[in-house]
């Protein structure tokens, strides 16, 4: 889903447009293929074993279920940084989203496991001024690049009012 001009203000523009880290769906996606190993192999065995083989098909579809949600959860999240604001949406059927003008944005902070600075993801928690104080933000794609443009965008908003 890209940003649309409609959902911007005037003289605002998307200076980044995220999708999560594809780490967001990596258990569901090892779910998937491990039930596929053991669905293979238990057909593998021939039709003698009918019984077992439902009981090896059954995990895989659902887990091939559970990744398609979660793929399509990763399909229509999004995470925008605009030059006035910060927008998180989500959602497959329900949607829900927060934004975060910038000007109301006091601290930013990032984590990341070992694993995560391997892979080039992280979460990002943002304290602003409003009535739920923090938010955090999971997944995301370099979380240090993230918050140093959310950082510059912040200070040219800053510029810009004068």
């Amino acid at each position: 889903m890209v940003y649309s001009p409609e959902d911007l203000n005037e003289n605002e523009e998307v200076v980044l447009n995220l999708r999560p880290h594809w780490w967001f769906f990596a258990k569901q996606f090892l779910a998937l293929v491990l039930t596929l190993i053991i669905a293979l192999y238990v057909l593998s065995l021939g039709p003698d074993s009918r019984i077992l083989a439902i009981l090896g098909v059954v995990p895989f579809i659902a887990s091939f279920l559970w990744f398609v949600y979660r793929y399509l959860a990763w399909i229509t999240t999004r995470f925008v940084v605009t030059t006035d604001r910060l927008t998180n949406r989500s959602g497959v059927l329900n949607r829900e989203g927060v934004e975060i003008p910038l000007e109301r944005v006091n601290t930013v902070f990032f984590s990341q496991t070992i694993f995560e600075r391997i892979i080039g993801s992280g979460d990002l928690v943002i304290e602003s001024a409003g009535e739920q104080g923090q938010q955090k933000f999971t997944d995301i794609r370099k979380p240090l690049n993230i918050q140093n443009e959310i950082h510059r965008q912040m200070e040219d908003n800053e510029n810009r009012k004068f």
